[in-house]
């Protein structure tokens, strides 16, 4: 399972705030099978099959397209881990484990 962090900036759209878009990709976000999804305030983070990944983020960066801008700016972080399971749960529960090691001491 691989974890990927994207972040779709649509350019040119005429106005500053850009939620309606954010709106459209969260609703596009839940109708996608093999995924789970976190959206924070500065991008998105999905995991699942790293392929099932690429598709996801293909077709989400169209969608400010099919909304009217003119140029979207598409920026992707990807974790493929193959020596072990991993999740963003996993991830966030390691660190979170350090921090309580460390307040034990």
């Amino acid at each position: 399972m691989a974890i990927a962090e994207f972040t779709i900036i649509p350019i040119g759209t005429g106005s500053t705030s850009l939620s309606s878009y954010v709106a459209q990709l969260y609703t596009e976000l839940e109708r996608q099978e093999g995924i789970r999804f976190e959206m924070t305030a500065m991008g998105t983070l999905i995991e699942g099959p790293v392929d099932r990944l690429f598709e996801v983020i293909r077709l989400i960066h169209e969608i400010p397209f099919m909304q009217g801008a003119q140029r979207v700016s598409t920026s992707i972080k990807i974790d493929d881990r193959r020596d072990k399971e991993t999740s963003i749960q996993q991830k966030m529960q390691a660190v979170a484990e350090k921090l309580s090691a460390r307040t034990a001491e």
